[in-house]
């Protein structure tokens, strides 16, 4: 590979959502901005809605990595769950021992039982539910339920919901009109601004150990940023093919023709108009 050719410790643009190498854009730092103030309001149902790749789980994990131990936390990357399998998964999730022959109602007495333990231990309770738009509607309603679990100053649980845009559309539905109201806060979750392209590769690139010269050429970093419009997984996808041209050549910077080839070679990428570039 290319790593040593590049002076790098690892691969610097891998699409598994590693907090190490979050970057600070504009719309991850205000996504997780409210979300923190969300959580700090107490409010009951949170979402957070964008379109495949542009960091949702990466987003999750660092509002857990912030929440830390002053909360106690949940999370559920696949919520495609019945309601009581979802109670369920909950319980074991903030490490609490309920029946699992128990029906419903009473998996919600004992999961009330717990949440009111960490209440009046002043520790809030936050769950985070990653690709939301799968949950059945009958567990969307069973989170409403959940989400009347309160005392006379607070819920006891915060839902955090992380979905692509499908999310909204289940939302829209007549039957969990309820739950769509107590959504209090709310953030769409875009790509990676034109102007951050290059502070994003630099950035990503020095985290994986590089300390050299620029190795993404201006036009080479707007070419990566057009072809995929700003969305951080498929620009990484990109990223790394390129680096792999370069080295094929022998070079240490990448170059629009790296780029072009890396485009080539990946679905989903836009080709831009050459005179461009």
């Amino acid at each position: 590979m290319y790593l040593e050719h590049f002076g790098l410790r690892e691969l610097p643009f891998g699409i598994t959502p590693d907090t190490s190498f979050a970057f600070a854009g504009t719309a991850h730092q205000e996504a997780l901005n409210t979300l923190l103030i969300a959580v700090r309001s107490g409010e009951g149902f949170i979402k957070i809605t964008g379109e495949v790749g542009t960091g949702k789980t990466l987003l999750c994990r660092r509002l857990l990595a912030t929440l830390g131990e002053g909360a106690v936390s949940a999370y559920l990357p696949n919520p495609y769950l019945e309601p009581r399998t979802l109670m369920l998964a909950l319980a074991e999730e903030l490490g609490l021992e309920l029946d699992k022959d128990a029906d419903q109602y009473h998996l919600l007495k004992g999961l009330n039982r717990a949440l009111l333990e960490f209440a009046r231990q002043d520790k809030p309770v936050v769950l985070c539910l990653d690709e939301a738009q799968a949950l059945p509607m009958e567990s969307l309603e069973s989170l409403r339920l959940l989400s009347n679990l309160e005392t006379e100053k607070r819920k006891l649980l915060q839902l955090v919901l992380f979905g692509q845009p499908e999310l909204d559309e289940r939302l829209a539905h007549s039957s969990v009109r309820q739950l769509r109201q107590r959504i209090s806060f709310h953030y769409r979750l875009g790509g990676l601004k034109p102007d951050e392209m290059d502070h994003y590769l630099a950035h990503r690139l020095r985290v994986a150990g590089h300390r050299g010269q620029r190795v993404f050429a201006p036009y080479a970093a707007r070419l990566i940023h057009s072809a995929a419009k700003g969305t951080p997984r498929l620009v990484n996808i990109l990223a790394h093919k390129a680096l792999l041209s370069a080295y094929g050549e022998g070079r240490q910077n990448v170059t629009p023709r790296n780029v072009r080839a890396a485009i080539r070679d990946t679905e989903g990428a836009r080709m831009p108009a050459l005179q461009l570039y």
